[in-house]
């Protein structure tokens, strides 16, 4: 029997309550398709910052590393200025475990109301792969002059071909795997950005000649949020820079049907890799302890993880039972309007199992 150990970060806010859902229903499949689990919390966010001052120290780093994956709920506490928390455990856990990859699919499951006129699932169903750790989020740059009224700041867009390689590797890799249009689109600035979006759009060329399967689009990301909303069944996968795919994606979650539904993946594909899993909704802390928070997003990022791992018996029946309960359980996936609890929602989706 296979054992995956799985590091769990609750987190801030509604996090805990989603990632028990989550992982109510990963133990149940867990004994439907039988590997086994263990798992091991840790305290990571606002309330453990506010008591000692810690984000993310390097030994907690090094414990993430013995990991098989990540199960991460939500950073962001509102007594906790912007920026620490999220820079201090989100993005330091990014580079210091290498999670070059940030997987951000975007699928209109059945009974889930679209903001789209007339588009059906069918019509919303692809990928956004993100690179993840490089560009602007590097934080290289300063200000200077702070707060005089010439004050100047400067944050520095910087690639190397490896990290543009690698992501794009992996993303010509996915979009024949998953074998649907076989298409994979770059998107970028390049009539703007002529330096790093030559690198991209160069890079792009070069390695699809050794995928003659795969077809090649490019989309100015401009062009891409306006195609997003009109034609958004035009799309298989998607591979963009980081910031402009930090962008694209939440538009790709709103299309789909909200912040209730949306998960991602921070990967390490490599072997070794530790990769984490989350949904996209944030902390949410006005719903905290109050039992009305969406857990679907948490359970479809469990997913995720899932797949990530090698289950895929075990990520399909999970998808199935998500399916099973927004096409005919849910009244809404907002917040409060569910007609159901957070638990009672877990409880759905192991029903369906």
């Amino acid at each position: 029997m296979k054992t995956y150990n799985i590091a769990v970060v609750g987190g801030d806010g509604t996090g805990p309550e989603v990632v028990r859902e989550g992982m109510k229903v990963l133990n149940a499949v867990a004994a439907k398709e039988g590997f086994s689990l263990r798992s091991q919390e840790f305290d990571f966010g606002g309330v453990r910052y506010k008591r000692t001052g810690e984000t993310l120290p390097d030994s907690g780093v090094e414990e993430l590393r013995k990991f098989s994956a990540i199960f991460l709920g939500a950073i962001g506490h509102p007594d906790v200025k912007p920026g620490i928390l999220e820079q201090g455990i989100l993005l330091k856990m990014r580079f210091a475990l290498d999670q070059y990859i940030n997987l951000r699919p975007v699928k209109l499951y059945p009974g889930v109301d679209c903001p789209l006129k007339d588009k059906k699932p069918e019509d919303i169903d692809f990928v956004v792969i993100r690179e993840n750790s490089g560009s602007v989020y590097t934080g290289m740059g300063g200000a200077d002059r702070v707060g005089f009224p010439d004050e100047t700041a400067i944050q520095i867009m910087k690639y190397s071909r490896f990290q543009v390689d690698r992501c794009l590797k992996y993303a010509f890799e996915y979009t024949r795997k998953r074998n649907r249009k076989k298409m994979l689109t770059l998107a970028h600035k390049t009539n703007v950005l002529t330096f790093t979006g030559d690198l991209w759009m160069r890079a792009f060329t070069e390695m699809g000649a050794g995928y003659p399967d795969i077809k090649r689009d490019y989309n100015h990301v401009d062009a891409a949020t306006m195609w997003f909303v009109k034609n958004p069944e035009y799309y298989d996968v998607l591979v963009t820079e980081n910031m402009f795919g930090d962008i694209i994606t939440d538009l790709g979650a709103q299309i789909q049907g909200g912040m209730g539904i949306a998960a991602g993946g921070n990967l390490n594909p490599d072997p070794g890799g530790v990769s984490m899993f989350e949904p996209i909704g944030g902390s949410a802390p006005k719903y905290t302890g109050t039992g009305k928070i969406n857990p679907l997003a948490a359970i479809s990022s469990m997913d995720m993880m899932l797949r990530h791992l090698g289950e895929e018996a075990a990520a399909d029946s999970v998808e199935q039972a998500i399916i099973a309960v927004t096409s005919g359980k849910l009244k809404s996936l907002a917040a409060g309007k569910m007609g159901y609890t957070t638990s009672q929602v877990g409880d759905l989706v192991c029903e369906a199992l």
